[in-house]
């Protein structure tokens, strides 16, 4: 999957609406909510289209002086009818609303939750930002729509459709001159609907740019601070949002010229269809409320036919927005579980074997990161992983937790292929703590129980004191419920590390990988920590990367790798008579 795939996907052309058709599954849970709306906007519109007949009766006869008591029999049904519609306009509208509002949840629950499953392979092409701003920017724009923008749609149709009725009822010769002038009001919107959409969509993009700029800024902002690039990333900041700019105002102009064509064309053809009735009142073959009554389902006719032109540019725009979150949907992760999977023996034993596995990442395919690489480890081994920087130890790690599939090769855990086996369980059964610790926007409290998510309170604070971490949480301003701030910016970079170490000790599992697990360490501390991790040696299987000798001296045994290929294999003391390139970087003491 390249970054071409991604924007070069299959799309509907510019003037479909085919992308609006791929929410019906989000729509059908609420298809009895959709007609109830559906009654109450009928009865809505019967109300509406009822009024005009009401004041046509109350201007012939409702202001006769020989008949006073009709004025209340008229206006009081006028009344009536204003208070039906009311009530079912609000009931319509609330029930569209809601609906709109649930589908688009909906969707954007979707998509997040199709996104966090995705291999690393999507993220190494896509932005993040970019994922952002399909989740808000677009959702906002597909939320117009099956909102706000669907109850007037459905309002100004049914006004549309009623009031032609309506006015073919009222004077048919009059009607047939509208009819020849509706192509007059129509055509403008199939003209501009193609543009708006296009633009609509390149407006889109930009604003995913910016946002991309934005999210990567932010998340480095110390690093963007530190090497005073405040003003280099406001100025590629400022260029995208220019663009952005640029594309809404061109959008803007074609929507602009649109709408006030559809007004001009809708009440010019009004105002002529009206200068004829005027003379057929004046001739005697129209009553004055006869030709008010055409007045009215006229004026509603218009303002229904101006909201639908309006509402068609939201619609335009909705399209494509729904087009880029369809797209999220459609993309297929490279990791799945099998179809027909292999079941893990229950009680995990922690064997690992790695079997000829070769391996080069999706965007780097000439450069092999493993090379007919193999490896037993047996359970409870304590394995220390060694080489320089690039040697592939990292990328071991991905494999083992199936962030990616070597090209060729197996492996197993506990016997089974983890390419045959379900995806979740082969990570259950691994406990990670990164190079790079991750925390979240949450309590100290939390951020632990991520590592077994059903834990209690005990059990964390536990895990806690085993990693050395309830130390300093405890004096942290509310302990354990205490804010660690976005990405754990209140904690020093030991303290992050302890939490990541005390989530991994939560978690239990019978694989344990430690990715240079106390390199954030102090001297003291690591001590500690390194205490912790010899409980946990005694009944777990452990692949440690680290760069200080200490930690590597006491694994069973030391896996020394150069350029993805082991390069030798033993425990320290043998390693260090060999030479090479493990004595080299023990004397340095920098992996």
């Amino acid at each position: 999957m390249t970054r071409s795939d991604i924007k070069n996907m299959n799309r509907p052309k510019a003037t479909s609406l085919k992308p609006l058709r791929l929410a019906i599954p989000f729509i059908r849970p609420y298809v009895s909510r959709l007609v109830i709306a559906f009654i109450f906007l009928t009865l809505a519109s019967i109300s509406m289209l009822a009024m005009p007949v009401a004041i046509r009766y109350v201007i012939d006869f409702g202001f006769s002086n020989t008949n006073v008591n009709s004025i209340n029999k008229y206006f009081t049904a006028l009344l009536v009818l204003a208070i039906f519609f009311a009530l079912f306009a609000s009931l319509r509208y609330y029930l569209v609303m809601w609906i709109g509002e649930r589908v688009v949840a909906d969707i954007r629950y979707s998509v997040y939750k199709h996104i966090i499953k995705m291999s690393p392979t999507f993220f190494e092409v896509t932005r993040t930002g970019e994922v952002l701003s399909r989740l808000t920017t677009d959702t906002i724009l597909v939320q117009t729509v099956f909102g706000a923008g669907i109850s007037i749609a459905l309002r100004s149709l049914f006004s549309v459709i009623g009031c032609l009725i309506m006015l073919f009822v009222t004077s048919p010769q009059l009607t047939l001159i509208i009819l020849v002038l509706i192509p007059i009001v129509v055509v403008p919107i199939l003209l501009y609907s193609r543009k708006v959409r296009k633009l609509s969509r390149a407006n889109q993009d930009r604003i995913a740019d910016s946002s991309s700029i934005a999210s990567e800024s932010l998340y480095a902002v110390h690093l963007v601070q530190a090497f005073t690039l405040e003003n280099s990333f406001s100025e590629r900041f400022s260029q995208s949002v220019e663009e952005t700019f640029k594309t809404a105002r061109q959008r803007l102009k074609i929507s602009s010229l649109l709408s006030g064509t559809i007004i001009l064309t809708t009440f010019g053809t009004m105002i002529i269809v009206l200068w004829i009735g005027a003379y057929a009142v004046v001739d005697g073959t129209m009553s004055p409320g006869t030709l008010g009554q055409f007045l009215l389902y006229a004026t509603f006719l218009g303002g229904s036919t101006t909201s639908l032109g309006e509402v068609w540019n939201d619609i335009q725009r909705a399209a494509g927005a729904m087009e880029r979150l369809i797209e999220l949907l459609h993309m297929q992760s490279d990791i799945i579980s099998p179809q027909y999977d292999v079941v893990l023996p229950r009680e995990g034993q922690g064997h690992l074997q790695i079997k000829d596995v070769c391996f080069n990442y999706p965007s780097r395919p000439k450069t092999e990161s493993l090379k007919q690489f193999n490896l037993e480890i047996k359970p409870g081994e304590t394995i220390a992983i060694v080489g320089p920087s690039g040697a592939g130890k990292s990328t071991l790690f991905q494999l083992l937790l199936r962030f990616y599939d070597p090209q060729s090769g197996q492996i197993l855990i506990d016997g089974v292929d983890i390419k045959q086996t379900n995806l979740d369980l082969v990570r259950q059964r691994i406990s990670l703590v990164p190079q790079s610790t991750v925390l979240f926007a949450t309590t100290a409290m939390e951020n632990i129980r991520y590592g077994k998510f059903m834990a209690t309170d005990e059990e964390v604070i536990n895990a806690a004191h085993a990693a050395n971490a309830d130390e300093f949480i405890e004096k942290l301003p509310e302990a354990y419920q205490s804010f660690l701030g976005e990405k754990g910016v209140r904690l020093s970079g030991g303290q992050q590390q302890r939490i990541a170490i005390a989530r991994a000790i939560l978690k239990n599992s019978p694989i344990i990988l430690l990715d240079e697990a106390t390199s954030a360490l102090d001297s003291e501390s690591e001590k500690l920590v390194q205490a912790a991790l010899n409980q946990l040696m005694q009944n777990h299987t452990m692949l440690v990367i680290a760069h200080r000798l200490s930690t590597v001296i006491k694994a069973d045994r030391i896996v020394v790798m150069d350029e993805g290929k082991i390069v030798d294999i033993g425990q320290h003391q043998e390693l260090m008579q060999k030479g090479g390139i493990y004595k080299r970087f023990a004397e340095l003491q920098s992996w």
